[in-house]
Order: C-alpha cells, then sequence, then structure tokens
C-alpha cells in the first residue's frame, strides 16, 4: 500500500477553488479541473518514492494487478479515477467504442501522428465508458431526447434554424430524423453561421422570460452555453439533449457513443483507462464532427442512473455494466479517537482508495496508511484484503 498524487489538468473549464479545497491547497487562480489517480500515459500517478503507478506496474504486474486482472487487460490497470470540477461547460463530447478506438489509434500511429499531434483524435486504443457520482450538485446534458419530445421543445420557437430541426423530426420521429437534425448542426458542410445560433438563443429567451417554456431547464442551459460559447451551434444541440441534475451521492453512467456535455458541479469520475475524446462542439478544441459522426448514438435513451447497491452495512456500490471498473464508497462512523482496522472494504485487485471526508486507518498486508480528505492510496492485488477503522468517507476503485 503506497500513497499515490493525483496529477491536476488545467483545462479551462475548471473550477477555481474546488478541487484545491478537496486537496487541502491554496488556489492560485488558475484552473483545477481535474486530479487523476491512475497509470493512464498520459499522466500518470506519483506514488510516494517518487515513481510513476504506470512503471510499478510495468515492473512487476502480476503482483501489482493480480494473475485475472493481468491476463483480461493485457497488464494494465484497467481503470482511471478523476475528481472533475467544471466551473463551465465541458465540450460536447462522445467517447469511442473499443473497436473502434483501436482501429483509429492504429492508423493515425501507422500515419505517424505523434500522441501530442493537435490533428490526432485517439490517444490511445482504449474505449472510455465512464460514471460520475456527484460529490456536489452535478448538472449535465446526456444522450438524445425522443425525436418527438425534442420536436416539442422546438416548436413555437420560430426562428429559421429551429423550424428546419422541427421539419426534420416531424417528417422521421426515429433515430435517422435525429440524425439528420443533428447532422445538420454539426457536420462541417451544414454547420449553421452565428446568427442563425444567436437567434435561437434570443427565442429561448424570449419564451423562457415570458414563461412559456415547455422545459425551463434546458432553456436556462441554451442561455448558458451561449455566455460561454457564443454562436456555437452545440448551444442549439443541447435542445435535442436530456438535461440531468444529480444530488451528492447519485451517480450518470456514459456509454461509450453517448452524447453528453458536463456543465458543473464536483463529482467522483471513474472510467476506462482512455483519453480519447471526440469534440461535437462548446470547445476551443479540435473538433471533428465527422468523426465523432462515426462513433455517435443517437438512439433515445434516458440517462443511466446507477443506484448504489448495499455491500456491506459500511459500503455501498456503484455498478457500471463494464468490465473496466466499478466504484465502491464507504463510510465509517466509529468512536472520535477510535482507529481498529477492523471493518473490511470489500474488494480485490488493483485498488485506489481516495478519502472523501474525516481521517481513517487503512490496513493491508502491504502495512498500514491513514487516510485523509483529498488524499489517495494504491493497493496492489498482493497485499490482499483491506480493513479500515476511523471517522470518514473514502471511494474505491477496484475491477469486478
Amino acid at each position: 500500500m503506497q500513497e499515490l498524487e493525483g496529477r491536476i489538468q488545467r483545462y479551462a473549464w475548471g473550477s477555481a477553488t474546488a478541487i484545491p479545497e478537496f486537496l487541502g491547497k491554496e488556489p492560485d487562480g488558475g484552473p483545477w479541473a481535474e486530479a487523476w489517480y491512475g497509470a493512464h500515459p498520459v499522466a500518470p500517478s506519483r506514488l510516494d518514492d517518487g515513481q510513476g503507478l504506470d512503471e510499478l506496474i510495468r515492473q512487476d504486474a502480476r503482483r501489482a494487478l493480480g494473475d485475472d486482472v493481468h491476463r483480461a487487460f493485457d497488464g494494465r490497470l484497467p481503470y482511471l479515477l478523476k475528481i472533475i470540477a467544471p466551473d463551465k461547460p465541458l465540450s460536447l463530447q462522445v467517447h469511442p467504442g473499443r473497436e473502434h478506438a483501436a482501429e483509429s489509434f492504429a492508423a493515425e500511429n501507422a500515419a505517424g501522428l505523434a500522441l501530442d499531434d493537435p490533428e490526432r483524435n485517439y490517444r490511445d486504443d482504449n474505449h472510455k465508458p465512464e460514471m460520475l457520482v456527484a460529490l456536489t450538485r452535478f448538472n449535465a446534458l446526456c444522450g438524445f431526447r425522443t425525436p418527438r419530445r425534442a420536436a416539442t421543445i422546438l416548436e413555437g420557437l420560430d426562428t429559421r434554424l429551429t423550424s428546419r430541426l422541427h421539419a426534420l423530426l416531424l417528417a422521421n420521429p426515429t433515430a435517422h430524423g435525429m440524425r439528420a437534425a443533428f447532422r445538420t448542426l454539426v457536420s462541417r458542410s451544414m454547420r449553421p453561421s452565428q446568427p442563425l445560433v444567436d437567434e435561437v438563443v434570443a427565442a429561448c429567451r424570449q419564451r423562457f422570460e415570458n414563461g412559456r417554456s415547455p422545459s425551463p431547464r434546458i432553456d436556462r442551459s441554451v442561455m448558458s452555453l451561449a455566455e460561454h460559447h457564443p454562436g456555437d451551434p452545440g448551444i442549439v444541440a443541447a435542445l435535442l439533449l436530456n438535461p440531468v441534475t444529480l444530488d451528492p451521492g447519485e451517480a450518470l453512467f456514459v456509454p461509450a457513443g453517448t452524447l453528453h456535455s458536463y456543465l458543473s458541479g464536483t463529482g467522483v469520475e471513474i472510467m476506462a483507462a482512455s483519453d480519447n475524446v471526440l469534440r461535437a462542439g462548446l470547445t476551443p478544441k479540435r473538433v471533428d464532427a465527422e468523426e465523432m459522426l462515426q462513433c455517435v448514438s443517437v438512439q433515445a435513451a434516458p440517462p443511466l442512473r446507477v443506484a448504489p447497491e448495499r455491500q456491506t452495512r459500511r459500503t455501498v456500490a456503484y455498478y457500471a455494466p463494464v468490465d473496466d471498473f466499478e466504484l465502491t464508497l464507504t463510510t465509517l462512523e466509529d468512536p472520535n479517537g477510535m482507529f481498529r482496522p477492523v471493518h473490511v472494504v470489500p474488494g480485490a485487485g488493483p485498488r485506489i482508495l481516495l478519502g472523501l471526508a474525516g481521517d481513517v486507518l487503512l490496513e493491508s498486508g502491504g502495512g498500514r496508511r491513514r487516510l485523509r480528505a483529498g488524499e489517495a492510496v494504491f493497493v496492489p492485488a498482493s497485499d490482499g484484503p483491506v480493513r479500515a477503522g476511523g471517522r470518514g468517507r473514502f471511494v474505491q476503485a477496484c475491477v469486478p
């Protein structure tokens, strides 16, 4: 068991205060968007001896991962754990499936594109399903509405662009009609101009202020997106998507191929160990709409909320329908000052534990460690079971 330091990502949409406060560090005025805990080659976490977690795993993968995980995931840690804290909307984005990611990564390598080449779409060969558990109220857009419901949202806006989208959805209220409407907004050859987008924003604002909106929440999202990304067609795409609000402790699973954008809040995020992002808009970063359209699913589906399942009296699990990861949340309420590690934390294999609140003592075959809010440890498979005691809350990332 070794202490693990998260790697901070300074994306422009990040909160300046949420992650520093969580980690007990002084804000520096810049954005702290994410803290990464894992072995992804883009930003591997550091252990307390200065070694990268990726290096530790390479040196003795079977000890770190266990035979089953080593065999199933080709000697790699299959998940990446994050704290994410958007203060501004993230890009409208999709993550690829496993086969498409592997083929496209190989093709970009064969073309001689460096991993940091701005023309590259794929940073690795993996899929990227993900799950987010809210620590504060968390707002997002996720997945497409039914075509008929989207048509209802568009109805009455009476702008040139929304009338065109409305007609497409009424003429073909299926996934094909939704794909045609979405393609109208993001395809390079059909991308609408800023004046057309501005008309839609003005119409949403007017009906919201007049109390005539069929979805005040989505109209508020449109107005907010327009403040951060004026003229971007992704603003209008929000009218086709499901708005989602998570309260603390609630979870959202985002499968590969699902169009989404995180808007605000702080959460724990766990995903397959990948950094592959295909963007449709709402970003100054690279947008490859044609590649994104190859991966996106336009099938109507409600947001996939994951209900926690109780494992023990102190631990609940958030199970995602993938083999790469699962997340548990343990809450200990031992008397103050009592640090007897007698409570078994369910889970095996390679684990990362991240403190959310309080102060607990962890014990495994690899020794003992205190875990306070904002601190993390890596527990290799060879350490065996983890026991804990104290007063606090922590999450554990592991492999099912």
